[in-house]
């Protein structure tokens, strides 16, 4: 048989992805991949009801529905600070997984460098090695997660097309301050460099920190791509709607890409959807006072337990020491299966973030409900006999 890629050669199947199943298998609270056990709210699940008879069921426009791009231009912009053109400077995809995808291929050719940070989300390097380009990381330093701004500039030295930024980042929680994403800016102006955003943990941000686009700072809307979803927003993260937002000039080749690359997104879910995105101020204020209560109950309880963590700033992971548990030679991955089967609770490795060389670092979530979280920290409150 012919020889087949050997681009997979560079990394496994997602080990995020491999312990919901493991969790699944043993019966664990699945504190591992980010979805929440709650409903999406509650106009949204009565429109779906509604257009599940009344349509639409065939293809969609491949840039997304008219009045779904409307209404996401509207709610982007309000909050981005600036008009949004739905049918130039927006497109819709297969979640946020797709529009970093699309961007990243629209904006690289082969051999380009990447900037990330680290710890980053799995799916960057993977994407970055789908197209043929060498990431460049950058560490982010525990436990406030802050950059060397020498050791970041001597990477867009290197000639990076683009740098890739997780913001408030996936997994450690940091939210960048506006002075970082200034002095970002400055550096992606000075050398020509992309920005590609990852934002969609934006509206979960804990105070007193804020959420600035990148996009929204000066000269930084021309190089800048906004990618995110509703599935954090709403959690709705089945239902895969995501988006990339850019200038006209950097769109068009992004929709190149998404036009062969999915086609559509799905006609029902669009149409379902708009509710939530016309959704007032309100709701975004009410949905960060929830996700603060969770993130309070949970860090609470682990203060109580005694398992170290770094606090988060916004999205809603934690990043877990957990040395104190690991048997001699025992790696992380080793220790979250064996966790999720007799402790009863999944988490993720932090081997599956971090470039450096970690293993006494977990990822564990809290996007639950409060009878889970209190389920879960009643799993963990023996842990260290459990996995003796």
């Amino acid at each position: 048989m012919q020889e087949m890629s050997r681009k997979c050669r560079h990394f496994t199947d997602s080990v995020i992805r491999r312990m919901t199943r493991i969790a699944i298998d043993c019966g664990a609270i699945n504190l591992a991949q980010g979805f929440p056990d709650f409903d999406p709210p509650k106009a949204m699940m009565d429109r779906l009801e509604e257009v599940s008879h009344l349509g639409p069921h065939q293809y969609p426009i491949t840039m997304g529905a008219p009045n779904f791009r409307a209404a996401l231009a509207r709610k982007c912009g309000r909050f981005m600070g600036r008009t949004i053109d739905p049918n130039k400077e927006v497109v819709v995809t297969i979640g946020s997984t797709e529009a970093m995808v699309d961007t990243i291929f629209a904006l690289t050719n082969p051999g380009d460098k990447i900037i990330m940070f680290s710890p980053y989300f799995e799916n960057y390097r993977a994407q970055a090695i789908f197209a043929d380009c060498e990431p460049i990381f950058v560490p982010l330093v525990p436990p406030t997660f802050n950059f060397d701004p020498a050791v970041l500039e001597d990477a867009f030295k290197q000639g990076a097309k683009a740098i890739l930024i997780c913001n408030p980042s996936n997994p450690s929680g940091k939210v960048f301050t506006e002075e970082e994403l200034r002095f970002i800016a400055d550096l992606a102006i000075r050398y020509d460099t992309y920005v590609i955003m990852d934002e969609v943990y934006e509206h979960i941000i804990y105070a007193p920190h804020k959420h600035v686009y990148m996009n929204s700072l000066p000269g930084m809307w021309e190089r800048t791509i906004s990618c995110s979803s509703l599935s954090k927003t709403y959690s709705i993260t089945g239902w895969r709607l995501g988006y990339a937002i850019a200038p006209e000039p950097i769109m068009e080749k992004i929709k190149q890409y998404h036009d062969f690359n999915t086609v559509g997104a799905p006609s029902v879910l669009m149409e379902a959807a708009v509710v939530g995105l016309e959704m007032p101020d309100s709701y975004y204020d009410e949905f960060g006072a929830h996700y603060a209560h969770m993130k309070q109950l949970f860090t609470k309880g682990l203060d109580d337990i005694g398992i170290e963590y770094t606090d988060p700033q916004g999205a809603y992971f934690v990043l877990a020491n957990i040395g104190k548990f690991l048997k001699s030679g025992q790696t992380d991955v080793e220790f979250c299966e064996e966790m999720a089967r007799k402790v009863g609770v999944a988490c993720v490795p932090g081997t599956s973030f971090f470039m450096e060389d970690v293993n006494d670092i977990v990822r564990v979530h809290f996007a639950k409900k409060d009878e889970t979280l209190y389920e879960a920290l009643n799993r963990l409150s023996d842990i260290k006999k459990k996995m003796g």
